[in-house]
């Protein structure tokens, strides 16, 4: 019984001095580490001669079979189209700036939450991704892009939603300044 009440008084320990700030540090450190050069990647490659210039790449990234349906010319697409490429392709690069930098991070970890769905959707749907990729969960090989991958992304950013960004952040100075509300931290 000793044994197991130092091994509570540890933990407890532990628990009382990392609750403030270690699991939404380390959550935006991994998304940093693991997801901002991917999503800044991927937006890199949807502009074209300037920052409100799109590239038929970026058209058939995001809607492949209407680009398909309008042979790869995207000017036949509308004006819905091109406010999906814009405000997805701006998504792409802040929102995860807003989780870097800690500013509006549960807003920003919930947009990017739907981004990720949004993303596999049109992966399976649109880009025609099945079968060992798609996976599934309890399936043995833990590397579908869909149903194992992205489901960690997820829960990454699960994490930083209920968590906030942690004590360095700008959320937590505009909390400390009363700019913000206590829950945006």
């Amino acid at each position: 019984m000793a044994l197991v009440r130092f091994v509570n008084c540890v933990f407890a320990w532990i628990e009382e001095k990392t609750a403030d700030w270690f699991l939404s540090s380390l959550a935006r450190l991994y998304f940093a580490g693991i997801l901002l050069v991917y999503y800044f990647k991927s937006a890199l490659t949807k502009f074209g001669d300037g920052l409100f210039s799109f590239s038929a790449g970026a058209y058939v990234q995001i809607f492949p079979k209407a680009m398909e349906s309008v042979g790869y010319n995207e000017a036949e697409l509308g004006f819905f189209y091109d406010l999906v490429v814009f405000l997805g392709t701006y998504a792409e690069i802040i929102l995860p700036l807003l989780i870097i930098v800690g500013l509006l991070t549960k807003l920003a970890a919930v947009g990017m939450i739907g981004f990720v769905i949004v993303q596999s959707i049109v992966d399976i749907t649109g880009h025609g991704l099945s079968g060992k990729s798609v996976g599934g969960w309890f399936d043995g090989p833990p590397d579908a892009i869909i149903f194992d991958q992205r489901a960690l992304w997820v829960f990454l950013l699960i994490v930083i939603f209920l968590k906030g960004a942690g004590p360095i952040s700008i959320d937590r100075m505009l909390v400390k300044w009363n700019i913000l509300p206590k829950h945006f931290s």
